[in-house]
């Protein structure tokens, strides 16, 4: 008892005494909270606090070195649900732990007892240092809740797939804003094809008026047109969504696997277009596409020629209504300036939006990295629970997101299935088509392998 004397017995009349005796209770609820109260309180509560601080440092490291060793695993339990109702329950405890103690603590210094000088400088400090602590478990429960809504919201169905081939092969749809997407025909259709061992990724681009899609075998559609997709004049390939969500008997699945017929009718026609077996696909609302660019920072893209925002062609063949510019150079764009970007088409071809469409593509997936995400995940949450819809499911986030990560280690390779390329898009060679996709994905694994 002799050694605990100063702390649990001090000599109240003594302000020197008191006052180096409020400071070492508040350093050490500091340090190691629960110690205080173990020394001088309620040894309960003091134990209570230490084991809740103790697992709390064992989680801390069994974290990092997860980082350091399995990351993907981390990112696994770390957009998993369960784990993150977990952790916001978590937070709101310690914050309300150190609240508890820290007040304790106070009351334990007995600041009326040291020198008064003394009082406001330890006060400030308990204070301060606590409403830190709080207000950041506060922060990390309001954060968690946004993650959890947004992995619950976009990625709570699906199956887990196996790669094909060594690929994981992603159809990518950008379709029209509004809530509703009866009729949509997709303004933007691509294929995402990523190696699942080293994260290369090759983006293969298909044009909406790509015409007379075949299907691959099994694909009812194959049985409704063996001969490919022939509605009589200009069978668009964008016209199989609005097709498939006319007939939803063709896939009588699709809202029990998180899809939609018309999204399944378009996943068919794009495997058939490049020969691949597509696990997942990703529909974006391209109205709401900027709210996502915003949510990140903005985008940086170099832009080549001058392109209009707004506007029209008239019967005369001039341009009218424009409402701006996007200028030459490189820059930072807004989500609106991106969107604008991306689908600008009135003073250059479908094609070239397209090209401008995988450039937006390529620099999301190079410029922003989980870290980065991950510090803006509430106004991503915000936006990405509006914008768009998938079948990947949360098992799958892990191993994806580390794959993302990988992927910026490497250009990102890109096919487009276009006349200037030699495709022919009203009579399409689907054999050529699938020997470029074939020829175009080998040569960025060699080129990752050589990376």
């Amino acid at each position: 008892m002799t050694a605990l004397q100063p702390i649990r017995f001090p000599d109240q009349a003594s302000r020197e005494g008191m006052t180096r005796r409020a400071w070492w209770l508040v350093l050490l609820n500091i340090l190691l909270p629960g110690s205080v109260q173990v020394l001088a309180g309620n040894r309960r509560l003091g134990r209570f606090g230490l084991v809740a601080t103790l697992a709390l440092w064992i989680v801390v490291v069994a974290g990092v070195v997860l980082l350091l060793v399995r990351r993907d695993v981390l990112i696994t339990v770390a957009t998993n649900a369960i784990a993150l109702t977990v952790l916001q329950v978590a937070c709101v405890f310690f914050g309300l732990l150190w609240l508890t103690l820290t007040v304790d603590t106070l009351r334990l210094a007995r600041l009326v007892r040291a020198a008064p000088a003394a009082r406001p400088a330890i006060t400030l400090l308990a204070v301060v240092v606590v409403g830190a602590l709080v207000a950041g478990a506060g922060y990390g429960a309001v954060v968690t809740n946004s993650a959890r809504g947004l992995v619950v919201d976009v990625f709570s169905g699906g199956h887990l797939a196996d790669p094909v081939d060594g690929k994981y092969n992603i159809l990518l749809l950008g379709g029209d804003a509004g809530s509703s997407r009866v009729g949509l025909r997709p303004d933007s259709i691509s294929v995402v094809s990523v190696d699942a061992a080293t994260g290369a990724a090759t983006i293969i681009g298909i044009p909406r008026n790509l015409q007379r899609t075949p299907f691959p075998a099994g694909s009812p559609l194959n049985r409704a047109f063996p001969d490919g997709y022939d509605c009589g004049v200009n069978c668009l390939i964008d016209y199989l969504y609005t097709y498939g969500e006319d007939h939803p008997e063709l896939y009588p699945d699709a809202a029990a696997d998180s899809s939609e017929p018309g999204i399944e009718a378009m996943r068919d026609a794009a495997s058939g277009v490049t020969g691949l077996t597509i696990q997942y696909y990703t529909l974006i609302d391209m109205g709401g596409f900027k709210d996502l660019i915003d949510a990140l920072g903005g985008v940086k893209i170099t832009v080549k020629e001058r392109l209009p925002i707004g506007g029209k062609v008239n019967s005369a063949g001039r341009l009218v209504g424009v409402t701006g510019w996007i200028e030459k150079g490189t820059r930072v764009m807004s989500g609106r300036a991106a969107l604008w970007y991306a689908r600008s088409r009135e003073s250059t071809s479908d094609y070239d939006r397209m090209a401008r469409q995988r450039e937006v593509q390529e620099a999301l997936l190079k410029q922003f990295s989980p870290s980065t995400v991950l510090t803006k995940v509430q106004a991503v949450a915000n936006a990405g629970t509006r914008i768009v819809k998938t079948d990947i499911p949360q098992g799958m986030l892990g191993g994806f997101v580390d794959l993302a990560e990988k992927a910026r280690g490497h250009e990102v390779t890109q096919l487009e299935l276009v006349p200037k390329n030699g495709v022919n898009v009203v009579f399409p060679d689907f054999d050529d088509i699938h020997a470029r996709v074939q020829d175009t994905l080998a040569q960025a694994a060699k080129d990752a392998a050589a990376h």
